[in-house]
């Protein structure tokens, strides 16, 4: 038996679990505790103490997740004040094996810890045992990586896909693209800036301002509360939320429109990626959003302009498509990257 740390550390929200780990039965939760990042310095008081709260020996290897890119075994949080170096984390902490790893490697390594259960299938394609898997996932940002067998383990690859150029296909996704490029004074735009829920703000404030349609007061407000925050680390408010939650309720037309073209904007990023891996192996859809909206995602909008690459049309309807509704795949991810130590 051997005791094992996992962690998903994000700028918000950092969330624990002390795992028990054997050849017979697997994984096994022994404890999890859940606490906000920024009341606390460090990850190592965070840690300290959750061990402390859990009563159990100390673990003897541990990995923990980062909202951010791991260079040389250190990070620093993209959204929050926090280096993290191994060697010190496991100095203080008494483990003697730390890894660090980016946290959207987490979620491709947590893949092989899911059920039937946490995925909804929009594809069933033709899965290809030893091909390439893709990841990508639109939540506070727009996550995309790949998998790649080697022997009889896959290793998971992190990318900074999601910085990639915004690449508008049509009259109206030129507009848009035009919209914030003007809005923000850049001289180019993300599809991480389009795709995520920053993304489904930004539409809507385009759709609003060329009067697609008439403003619903409560949806109005909260955006106006949202865009008067700006620069604040911490906002008080989730345009993206309540628009999505707004267009599956279908209680206003300008919410519907915002998540119909984020939607469309979503599938054919997701098309452009399985173009570039081929992941029969299975392209992955992660993130908070997509479960959150999961109707609309299955309404045939998302694959549709997925496979609407002209002659690769074919090739991309073989692709097995998956969105992932188990929200702590990150943390199985790291729990099972730590196993591998």
């Amino acid at each position: 038996m051997t005791l094992l740390l996992a962690g998903d550390i994000g700028g918000t929200k950092t969330i624990l679990r002390l795992v028990e780990s054997t050849e017979s039965s697997g994984l096994k939760t022994l404890y999890e505790e859940s606490y906000r990042s920024r009341d606390f310095p460090d990850l190592v008081p965070i840690v300290q103490k959750f061990l402390a709260d859990a009563n159990l020996s100390t673990p003897e290897k541990a990995c923990f997740a980062i909202a951010g890119p791991v260079v040389n075994n250190t990070a620093k949080l993209t959204n929050l004040a926090w280096f993290l170096d191994t060697e010190r984390l496991s100095q203080q902490l008494n483990i003697p094996t730390v890894s660090l790893i980016n946290d959207f490697a987490a979620v491709g390594y947590g893949i092989f810890g899911l059920t039937t259960q946490d995925l909804v299938t929009l594809q069933v394609g033709k899965y290809q045992p030893d091909a390439p898997m893709g990841v990508i996932g639109a939540g506070t940002g727009l996550g995309q990586g790949f998998l790649i067998k080697q022997g009889k383990q896959y290793q998971v690859f992190p990318s900074e896909g999601g910085h990639a150029d915004f690449a508008p296909r049509n009259e109206l996704e030129f507009q848009l693209l035009k919209y914030l490029l003007n809005r923000h004074d850049i001289q180019r735009v993300s599809v991480e800036r389009v795709v995520s829920g920053l993304g489904i703000t930004s539409i809507y404030q385009f759709l609003r301002d060329r009067q697609i349609d008439t403003e619903n007061p409560e949806i109005a407000q909260i955006v106006k509360t949202w865009e008067q925050e700006a620069g604040k680390a911490e906002k008080t408010v989730d345009p993206g939320a309540a628009i999505g939650s707004a267009a599956l309720a279908k209680g206003d037309r300008l919410s519907e429109q915002t998540i119909k073209l984020f939607v469309e904007i979503y599938g054919a990023e997701a098309g452009n990626l399985a173009l570039k891996l081929l992941p029969y192996g299975g392209l992955y859809i992660a993130g908070g959003i997509a479960p959150k909206i999961l109707p609309l995602m299955q309404d045939g909008s998302f694959m549709l302009n997925f496979t609407q690459k002209g002659r690769m049309r074919s090739l991309l309807e073989e692709i097995p498509v998956h969105i992932i509704l188990n929200q702590q795949v990150g943390l199985i991810g790291a729990a099972l990257f730590a196993s591998r130590l």
